[in-house]
């Protein structure tokens, strides 16, 4: 069970904070004040007043640091999710806190109709860390994604003389990039695209991890095609690692044809995968380069895409911009945030707790060889897939859950794959705690889940892909 740990200032800031006004609008009339008091009241006013885009595990985050979260009522948890990988350096960590602190006292917002005095700093050091000559900072990982797939026509047009509307962006089947309209017309996940169309052209797609199908497509739409969009490692799709080789494939087969490689490393990057950027596993340099998530430490929404100036310099004034992309409270609290992974080596600590971890999780397959299919990852950027078929009718979210009331907090994706990404931070004691909370789920809950859980699903049931027809 999830331990109790009362904190008087979670509890003094829920209720003396978080007032929420009830009933409906109106005019002239000073609305009722309602304080909840409970995670499960917490719950029920997000239902009842926020879209329901969203199937959260019911917990409350109310305050965190580190690895550790607690709820309103004071119990304890371990983040394995890290909320996808945005939170690589720990929860409110006191580095990128002070930063933020520090910098929303003089000065948050300029625009880009101004200069501000942090973000050519900010630049500067990210260019330089990582080796690019230029970056166009956003917000979202969403919107970088947008920025490197306009940023890619225009050279293409541009330098690579494309015939006007016929610039192609090729992308792997079981990407997952964002939800914006663009990058849904090239998703593979049909809760993503269906009832949304009609989705924009000019998108191919080509299996991740096959070298051949993508020369293949090369071949054929090469004097059309302006990049090619991939994750290093795909997370959404369930931590898929590619074959050795794959990557240098790729920037082989991109310098040939003269086409941009584009590596979305908004998960994968700044130390997940034990390497700085994932690409690094395989010493390839792509010529643009997505960021967010961790680059804003958990704290503020940053996001930048690298580029050298050949490629960067193809959008002018007026092309493309965003109103708090490289505002200034989110470019120190990004330096802060890149500070904290090089001085405290976050990729090496990654690549050291991730092996630790990996062997955990080997020896309880070893144990539930019938319900654990597989074992993957890299750094702390790890899966656990399951055999579908043997834990029938329980689901990885059912999994989940029970690991939640172990005090364990994970996510699925998909019906048979849980994520574990838990802060770069997490020392070895908490991660064997998670391992020991996934045996016990196993050996202990997931029995009796199974004897209680209505068989109403059937495991024949299909999910066949709309764009590729393929069983997904």
């Amino acid at each position: 069970m999830a331990s109790r740990r009362p904190l008087q200032s979670v509890l003094s800031s829920l209720s003396l904070n978080r007032v929420i006004w009830s009933g409906r609008r109106s005019f002239g009339a000073v609305p009722q004040a309602t304080l909840p008091s409970s995670s499960q009241e917490l719950i029920s006013f997000e239902y009842e007043h926020s879209a329901h885009n969203y199937h959260p595990i019911p917990v409350v985050f109310s305050q965190a640091r580190g690895s550790s979260i607690w709820d309103p009522e004071g119990n304890r948890y371990l983040d394995f999710l890290s909320a996808y990988s945005a939170v690589n350096q720990g929860h409110c960590h006191p580095k990128i806190m002070k930063a933020l602190q520090e910098q929303a006292e003089r000065l948050t917002l300029s625009s880009r109709a101004f200069y501000n005095d942090r973000f050519p700093l900010f630049a500067e050091y990210l260019t330089s860390m990582l080796g690019y000559d230029m970056v166009l900072p956003m917000n979202t990982g969403a919107e970088a994604v947008e920025t490197a797939l306009k940023l890619a026509r225009k050279w293409g047009y541009e330098k690579k003389k494309i015939p006007k509307n016929e610039a192609i962006i090729v992308s792997c089947c079981g990407c997952f990039h964002g939800r914006t309209l663009a990058v849904i017309s090239m998703s593979c996940d049909n809760d993503a695209t269906r009832g949304f169309g009609p989705l924009l052209p000019g998108h191919l797609k080509v299996d991740f991890g096959d070298a051949v199908g993508l020369e293949k497509i090369f071949e054929e739409y090469g004097d059309r095609i302006a990049g090619f969009l991939f994750e290093p490692i795909q997370g959404e799709a369930g931590v898929i690692i590619p074959p050795d080789g794959y990557l240098k494939s790729v920037r082989e087969l991109c310098s040939k044809y003269n086409i941009l490689m584009i590596a979305d490393e908004i998960q994968s990057g700044l130390a997940r995968s034990g390497k700085m950027l994932a690409c690094d596993w395989e010493e390839v340099r792509p010529d643009v380069v997505i960021l967010g998530k961790a680059l804003g430490g958990g704290v503020i929404p940053v996001s930048a895409v690298l580029a050298d100036k050949d490629v960067m310099l193809c959008i002018q004034p007026g092309e493309h911009g965003s109103t708090f992309g490289g505002n200034p409270l989110a470019s120190a609290v990004a330096v802060a945030s890149l500070d904290v992974i090089r001085d405290e080596r976050l990729a090496e600590r990654s690549a050291q707790m991730g092996q630790e971890l990996r062997n955990q999780l080997l020896q309880i397959q070893q144990q539930y060889p019938n319900y654990i299919k597989e074992v993957r990852g890299r750094g702390l950027f790890n899966a656990v897939e399951l055999n579908s078929k043997n834990l029938f009718p329980v689901s990885a979210y059912d999994i989940c859950l029970k690991l939640k009331e172990r005090g364990i907090l994970a996510k699925p994706t998909h019906d048979t794959i849980i994520r574990l990404t838990p802060p770069l931070s997490m020392s070895l004691e908490e991660l064997q705690e998670g391992s020991k909370a996934l045996s016990d789920v196993l050996e202990l809950d997931l029995p009796k889940m199974q004897m209680e859980k209505p068989k109403k699903i059937s495991l024949d049931a299909s999910n066949i892909c709309d764009r590729c027809g393929r069983d997904l």
